[in-house]
């Protein structure tokens, strides 16, 4: 009775009040939840539901291992994963001060994010410095400028430590940095080589007389090879590329020679590779690939898809879906088909760049294997090679998608490769612009419920709330209705309990 009295003195107003209301909250959830996908790729209240309601009501942590003792296998796996999420050095990237500033100059837009260029000062640090510095005051400044965060501060330094002596990470830092053209940082590449030359001799006779000494060397001998291998990559940029590849050959020579684990960072071969498909010069690239596109080896974008270029080049100047359809594929064709797939399967993202179905940009100064930063890098310098190969191109449009068909779940198992690690999205996200690029993800991740609901719950709400304001009196008497319908249940029950307790005990409980 109570409940009636209650719904009867509701006005219409109250129900155009309480839909609005609704609509709005279920909105605002709804934007926020996109924008949290959007940004994390997950949905906040399954995030926060998985990780804070779910331990409470006595849940099992998902990510916690259920059994300690983990076969070989899987933790062989495991191991494969953490290292496929390693963020590398782009063999390929671009000049700081030359190229990317140049960019930023004309568009206004930083290409580079904080977190890859912070990486870059730590490799700096890895590569140009040791233990010994403190005892040349040149080194000692640049040990400094390494550090800095400020370009001018360190451009500054450099200059200052030039003013002592001809110090060639000085020189490196300031072909990097300060120059303005390409052939601006070779002249200083070049005064570089000349310092790193005298540098590395003199530490190479003292390298067996201690442990501070050989630092030294195996510094001197990194400050070397980067000098060489920028010098070949400026000779690339200038159109003088067989005098690049044979720099780049003879640095492969001497990183094979030398022990030093810092120089397989370097990657100096996808430069070769690169130059040589400049060249044209076919038997070369499969003879290196046959060098390095060995099974203990770890494996690029770079290696698998020029592995699939060439075997697409033998077949894709006659390939027809048609007539493949109809009387099936060679074995030429079904060499480079699978060839495509097993390069589609390492690096999913590489595709839509080469087909131009997504638009480039910049690539960054670090890259993740398997990801979009790592697909970028890639078909920014490869996409030519592709289109100089007559049909390349139409034969990866037909075939790649198929790759998917051989990988229903590539998050938990893979057909060559091991299963697509789950980080490359977040990792990306860091060494991306993300301002003005869209990161790819894979595999496409489906709308959370949550997002599906609110939208659903804004949509009806919004809707009521229409209704109500439109026809106040006839949606009164069908809320009242639903009301009374929903609460029938609950006086049934009061009615039942009334009857049955003495009519005293019942008005001391409503007392109460």
């Amino acid at each position: 009775m109570e409940v009636s009295m209650f719904l009867n003195t509701l006005t219409p107003k109250f129900y155009v009040a309480l839909t609005g209301t609704s609509s709005l909250i279920s909105g605002l959830i709804l934007i926020f939840e996109w924008w949290y996908f959007r940004k994390y790729g997950t949905s906040f209240i399954e995030q926060v539901s998985v990780s804070h309601l779910r331990p409470l009501l006595g849940g099992v942590d998902s990510s916690s291992p259920s059994n300690p003792n983990t076969s070989n296998g899987e933790a062989d796996s495991n191991r494969q994963s953490v290292s496929e999420c390693k963020v590398w050095r782009n063999p390929l990237n671009l000049f700081r001060g030359a190229e990317y500033n140049r960019y930023t100059w004309v568009t206004g837009r930083e290409p580079l994010t904080y977190y890859d260029m912070n990486l870059s000062a730590q490799d700096h640090q890895t590569f140009f410095t040791c233990d010994s510095d403190h005892l040349r005051p040149a080194d000692a400044i640049m040990q400094k400028a390494w550090r800095e965060r400020n370009p001018q501060a360190r451009i500054s330094a450099a200059h200052e430590a030039l003013e002592l002596e001809d110090c060639a990470t000085a020189y490196i830092l300031l072909a990097e940095e300060e120059a303005t053209t390409i052939m601006e940082a070779e002249r200083l590449f070049k005064q570089a080589l000349k310092a790193g030359e005298g540098c590395y001799r003199r530490s190479q006779q003292l390298q067996h007389h201690g442990t501070q000494y050989e630092a030294q060397h195996r510094r001197d001998t990194n400050v070397l090879v980067y000098i060489k291998r920028r010098l070949a990559m400026c000779s690339r940029k200038l159109g003088r590329t067989r005098e690049a590849v044979k720099m780049m050959r003879d640095l492969c020579v001497f990183q094979l020679m030398k022990e030093f684990p810092l120089l397989s960072m370097f990657n100096i071969h996808e430069n070769l590779l690169e130059s040589l498909l400049e060249l044209q010069n076919y038997a070369d690239v499969q003879a290196v690939l046959a060098k390095y596109d060995d099974i203990s080896l770890p494996k690029s974008a770079t290696i698998c898809y020029t592995a699939a270029l060439l075997k697409a080049r033998a077949v894709s100047d006659k390939f027809s879906p048609e007539a493949a359809s109809r009387r099936g594929l060679s074995t030429a064709e079904m060499n480079a088909v699978e060839a495509i797939h097993r390069a589609v399967e390492f690096n999913p993202h590489v595709p839509k760049y080469l087909l131009e179905m997504k638009s480039l940009i910049l690539p960054p100064e670090h890259i993740l294997k398997r990801g979009d930063s790592e697909a970028i890098a890639y078909a920014f310098f490869h996409l030519q090679h592709w289109k100089r190969v007559e049909g390349a191109l139409n034969l990866l449009h037909c075939t790649w998608e198929g790759t998917f068909r051989m990988i229903p779940y590539p998050l938990e198992k893979g057909h060559l490769f091991y299963p697509y690690p789950i980080c490359t999205e977040t990792a990306d996200r860091e060494l991306l612009p993300t301002v003005f690029h869209e990161v790819s993800v894979y595999p496409k991740k489906e709308l959370p419920f949550f997002i599906l609901f609110t939208a659903g719950l804004c949509s009806f709400t919004a809707m009521l709330a229409l209704l109500t304001h439109q026809f106040p009196e006839l949606m009164g008497v069908f809320a009242k209705a639903f009301l009374s319908t929903l609460f029938a249940p609950l006086n049934f029950i009061m009615e039942k309990v009334e009857s049955i307790l003495p009519s005293s005990l019942w008005h001391q409980l409503t007392r109460i």
